[in-house]
């Protein structure tokens, strides 16, 4: 099975069922044609094996202190970043995909991870009570609540208002679609037609992605001049969105209209 075949199986499986280091690596996959996801899970299990403290205290010290994972503040949108087999490697990536690292880590040994989709700054909550916050951005960096409503403005904005479901764990369909956002935002500045093309064909294949975004796979295989492709998901497109098919149509057939 390849990877976007592989990806969508998984994703369209259960929620809970979701193995998150693996949807991520076969995001990277795309980038990494002959990425051996096999392999790169075992060097997951041989870094969890090695943290000789299971607690939060001990996760964090050998994550950020001994391995020393910590964000990438210089090169904050080099695509790398957001590919989990860099990240392990190179030590340095985005929030969320340090917080996948953290959270896949803590799992190998019994630490449950929330990932929590913070606007503008995703976070890592551990599973207590009160609630403990972790930035794995800023070298693990322990929050509490009102930390966490202060790092939301810093990035929002000050008059920006802060809802308390910023602070509520998301799943992993979320954190995938988050991921290839950002990778959407990366391409589109580059101007990168092949990257938008399977980073969009991903994020249609997760449950709860607006539709809609098929039209934008339509524009940038239409970009590349494959026209009949582009058609084809507009056709596709106005099946699910009867209230807009005849503009989608109209467009669909002026993609064919170039074909001659």
């Amino acid at each position: 099975m390849d990877a976007t075949a592989r990806f969508a199986e998984l994703v369209q499986g259960p929620e809970h069922e979701i193995p998150l280091d693996e949807a991520a690596l076969l995001v990277a996959a795309h980038a990494y044609p002959d990425l051996d996801v096999a392999v790169e899970l075992g060097l997951l299990d041989g870094l969890a094996a090695g943290c000789p403290d299971h607690t939060l205290a001990g996760w964090r010290r050998y994550v950020f202190v001994e391995l020393g994972f910590s964000g990438d503040v210089g090169s904050y949108y080099d695509p790398a970043n957001s590919y989990l087999n860099d990240v392990v490697r190179r030590r340095m990536g985005l929030p969320i995909t340090l917080s996948v690292v953290g959270m896949e880590l803590g799992r190998r040994i019994g630490l449950r991870l929330d990932g929590i989709g913070m606007p503008g700054h995703f976070l890592l909550r551990d599973d207590a009570e009160p609630p403990t916050f972790v930035d794995p951005f800023d070298s693990g960096r322990l929050l509490d609540r009102a930390d966490c409503v202060e790092r939301f403005h810093v990035v929002n904005g000050a008059d920006a208002p802060f809802l308390e479901s910023y602070l509520a764990a998301i799943g992993s369909r979320a954190i995938l679609s988050r991921m290839l956002a950002n990778l959407r935002s990366i391409f589109v500045h580059a101007a990168d037609l092949r990257g938008l093309e399977w980073v969009l064909t991903l994020r249609l294949a997760i449950p709860g992605v607006s539709p809609l975004e098929r039209r934008d796979l339509a524009r940038v295989l239409s970009s590349a001049g494959r026209f009949d492709e582009a058609a084809a998901q507009l056709e596709t497109l106005a099946t699910t969105v009867p209230d807009q098919a005849d503009a989608i149509l109209e467009e669909a057939t002026g993609f064919r209209a170039r074909l001659n």
